[in-house]
């Protein structure tokens, strides 16, 4: 029987989240978990500790050795906390069974007589968050950014290739004044730019405090030891050659107060409206024929309909961006509030992390497929500026202004306020202005297509 899915993640758009599941997902959080054990076990054994002195060369090697987990020790893992596994009777507790496996993974080697300084001094909450702050760290580095960088690069170039591109712009829905099609997408690619830069500098916490953050256990064994210090350094261990930080959350209780989490979530959030209003701007640009799409050979538009070429591409990144900001501001709003030292519900919350990124990629992968088969339709744009000669008001009442004429705006408002009219009756008008001839001679330079001020040098990304 073919594996039956519950989510178009793990069917329909699975091949959109390319290294998205290796760095966050059920087996990802299982992998972190055993990395955080194994690191602070060999963190521990550099303590010096009675009872347990510095590692070998060797027993480095058999600790590094335990990753990548295999098929085999997944399924392991999962028999110890549901079934029980050999004499290890069902632990109903995903952390707990990560120590039993190590333990008996590390059963009879050269280690054996240390194992219970697995997971020493701990509250699985420790473990879980450093697991699900390399999670975080991965994922955002590794898939969101890059994809999120490449949607920006797009943007940037079809800004430049449609700087000149005279485009009537709409505002209230109504026609406005003329602008350019490069300019309008260089307003998506400056604001998604700037969050760009902010989640570059995203820093995740996670505590290292035992029980309720206080290093209580760590502290009545080893009360000379400076734990607090220990854990900076612990935690930090992790940045190497990694461009997002995680940073060790000094004052917690049981758990990380997840700041930064909704920090993080409340900036890809950010990111993904500002995509997601792009999308419904190129969705009516095609939907007026000011830009065209590409056709794919095979490809249909309708079941019944063999004329439609529908912009299904930015449809389907803004209903995943949708269901991804559904889950951030949930998470945003959820996750930084637990009773007292911890309460429990923030541990099934965290899971579908991965849920929320796995909808990000699958809407940038539409956006980019999308954008690949778009270009201009300059014909139509020219013809619908020519339609509306009557945007040219602004730029006359404002020369007008500036030439100390009398209610400018005022009469060309009784010329042109919802009125359909033509180039003649504002060439009419300029010429009936008691206004001197250099005057109507500079009214009259102004068209629909130069009437632009500086939209292509601020599509062209000039600073």
């Amino acid at each position: 029987m073919s594996h039956i899915f519950i989510s178009p993640l793990d069917g329909r758009y699975y091949n959109k989240l390319k290294n998205l599941p290796h760095m966050i997902g059920e087996n990802a959080l299982t992998q972190n978990r055993v990395k955080a054990e194994l690191e602070y076990f060999k963190a521990l054994a550099g303590l010096g500790l009675k009872n347990f002195p510095n590692l070998t060369v060797k027993e480095i090697q058999i600790l590094d050795g335990v990753l990548p987990l295999s098929d085999k020790d997944f399924q392991i893992i999962k028999d110890i906390e549901f079934k029980g596994y050999k004499n290890i009777k069902p632990t109903n507790h995903d952390v707990k069974a990560i120590e039993y496996f190590l333990k008996d993974k590390l059963a009879g080697t050269p280690l054996d007589n240390r194992l219970e300084w697995i997971h020493f001094g701990l509250t699985s909450e420790d473990i879980n968050s450093i697991a699900y702050a390399l999670m975080l760290q991965g994922g955002l580095e590794n898939s969101l950014l890059p994809e999120l960088k490449n949607i920006r690069k797009i943007l940037d170039a079809t800004s430049k290739k449609y700087a000149g591109t005279a485009i009537l712009a709409r505002t209230h829905g109504q026609p406005a004044v003329p602008t350019t099609f490069g300019k309008e997408f260089r307003v998506f690619e400056y604001r998604l730019s700037r969050q760009i830069e902010q989640l570059n500098k995203t820093e995740i916490s996670c505590k290292l405090g035992g029980a309720v953050g206080n290093f209580n256990a760590h502290a009545a064994a080893f009360e000379k030891v400076n734990w607090q210090k220990f854990a900076q350094k612990f935690i930090n261990s992790f940045n190497k050659n990694r461009k997002i930080k995680i940073f060790l959350n000094e004052v917690s209780t049981q758990i990380d107060s997840h700041d930064t989490y909704a920090e993080l979530f409340d900036n890809l959030r950010r990111a993904n409206t500002i995509l997601l209003d792009f999308s419904q701007d190129v969705w009516r640009y095609i939907s007026d024929d000011m830009l065209k799409q590409r056709t794919v050979d095979g490809e249909v538009g309708s079941s019944t309909m063999p004329q439609k070429v529908n912009p299904i591409d930015f449809e389907n990144a803004e209903g995943n961006i949708g269901l991804a900001n559904a889950l951030f501001g949930f998470f945003s709003s959820k996750l930084p509030v637990s009773r007292l030292q911890r309460d429990l519900s923030d541990s099934t919350v965290c899971r579908n992390f991965a849920t929320a990124f796995g909808y990000c990629m699958t809407a940038y992968a539409a956006l980019q497929k999308g954008l690949s088969k778009i270009e201009v339709n300059k014909e139509k744009c020219e013809e619908m500026l020519n339609a509306h000669p009557e945007v040219l008001a602004e730029g006359i009442q404002t020369i007008l202004r500036a030439e100390n004429v009398k209610n400018p705006y005022e009469k060309l408002k009784s010329l042109t306020r919802g009125k359909k009219i033509d180039t003649t009756a504002i060439k009419n008008f300029i010429e009936n202005l008691d206004v001197s001839t250099e005057v109507k001679n500079k009214l009259k330079k102004l068209t629909v297509k130069n009437y632009l001020g500086i939209a292509e040098f601020l599509a062209r990304g000039k600073k």
